[in-house]
């Protein structure tokens, strides 16, 4: 749902969770980034702009508000998308391998910082937990994520940004629904246009909203009659604690927890089409980290296994609630990364397993090697998308057990060179 977000905060290393499609600019005319093709571009996109004001203007955003937004405004050349189709050779980044997103020193400061301002926003965080029933914990630290506390530049206007990817990107019809809802906020006059900062794909304020989103979750948690995101830190909070809610987040439940997976537990078990109450991962040998125990109530909650770096990592039971963080990013890093730092606020410990470093490849080598486990019938998600998921993992330890190679459920060098064997 979130998958349209990018992050700021580099200091952590992450690889951008933007999943933006390369955008098709043929239709506006664009050859190669020339000056004169951007003249035309310039043009239609203003032509462009006539029919984008029907459809504001029947969502009730008056024609003063619309010219407003838009005096001044033209398509936002700095981009990535249109960098990439201005005839800059694209550069395929390698999708890094997990132990890249949770950097110790990182995640320590990060949940360091968390604690400080969980005593300082005490009694906010208090009033939230008790309308919503989110912990503060988990709200900080999807804050801490997005924008590393507020600390993080959003340089973007965002709806230049917006526009510009409603009428260039390959995603129009999606971000011509977003730059209408940002035009509806500036109606409704939660925030003034020189403030409305967003990401370069038009996520807004302290933890990343989209319009849409905005309008579905925003709240005015101080009363002041205005729901803003942007400079008021508990509209920001309980507009974060509200989506998660609204989502399904269940009070008294943690998201997840470490757990040693023994070798007779199959790392295929992974997903949640697999899920089972915890007192079943326990009669399996599944155990937690440390010799912690499960509470009594904890037993009886339906959880599933977790293994984003197939044996070469940490091992997760996670709960619905670890789902519902999913909602706000699709990635199972993401999710993951979000519950462990808001556990570090009540005791800053690292994971106990370690990480290790595993093969990675480019999308499109990936998407190779997805095509051949497909041909075979496995299922590698909804779509061949050269992502590593939970289902190609799942996948490849299937077919590692069928073939006898060594079950770690992870595409490494070995399984790579059996299945082309395989398949031709």
């Amino acid at each position: 749902m979130m998958r349209f977000r990018c992050f700021y905060f580099s200091a952590l290393l992450f690889v951008c969770a933007c999943a933006l499609a390369v955008p098709d600019l043929t239709h506006a005319g664009l050859a190669a980034g020339s000056e004169t093709s951007k003249k035309v571009s310039e043009k239609k996109f203003r032509a462009w702009l006539g029919t984008l004001w029907r459809d504001a203007k029947a969502q009730g955003v008056s024609r003063e508000t619309f010219n407003s937004a838009f005096n001044g405004v033209s398509l936002d050349w700095s981009l990535p998308d249109l960098k990439k189709s201005a005839g800059k050779p694209e550069q395929q980044a390698e999708f890094g391998s997990p132990s890249r997103y949770f950097k110790e020193r990182s995640l320590y400061a990060l949940a360091n910082r968390g604690q400080a301002l969980r005593a300082k926003y005490a009694k906010t965080l208090a009033r939230i937990e008790q309308h919503y029933g989110v912990p503060g914990t988990v709200i900080l630290s999807v804050w801490g994520r997005e924008t590393a506390y507020g600390a993080a530049k959003i340089p973007h206007y965002a709806v230049r940004s917006l526009a510009t990817l409603a009428y260039a990107g390959r995603r129009r019809d999606f971000f011509r629904k977003e730059v209408l809802s940002a035009l509806v906020i500036l109606e409704q006059g939660h925030i003034k246009r020189g403030q409305m900062r967003s990401s370069w794909a038009g996520a807004m304020g302290h933890t990343q909203m989209l319009p849409s989103q905005f309008l579905k979750y925003a709240v005015d948690f101080n009363r002041d009659g205005k729901k803003d995101i942007w400079n008021n830190i508990p509209d920001a909070l309980a507009t974060t604690a509200n989506f998660l809610r609204k989502k399904g987040w269940q009070s008294g439940m943690s998201w997840g927890y470490e757990v040693n997976l023994p070798k007779s537990v199959s790392c295929a078990l992974e997903g949640p089409d697999k899920r089972v109450n915890v007192s079943t991962w326990l009669k399996r040998g599944v155990s937690r980290v440390k010799g912690r125990k499960f509470s009594k109530a904890a037993q009886s909650f339906p959880t599933s296994l977790l293994v984003p770096a197939g044996r070469y990592g940490p091992a997760f039971l996670v709960t619905k609630n670890f789902y519902v963080l999913k909602e706000y990013n699709e990635s199972d890093v993401y999710a993951l990364f979000v519950g462990h730092v808001a556990d570090r606020m009540s005791a800053n410990k690292p994971f106990v397993t370690k990480w290790r470093d595993v093969p990675t490849y480019t999308r499109s080598q990936m998407k190779k090697v997805q095509k051949k486990m497909v041909k075979l019938g496995y299922n590698v998600g909804d779509s061949i998308d050269g992502l590593i998921g939970f289902r190609t993992r799942v996948a490849t330890g299937e077919y590692q057990t069928k073939y006898k190679l060594r079950q770690d459920c992870w595409p490494g060098p070995k399984f790579i060179r059996h299945l082309n064997k395989t398949v031709k």
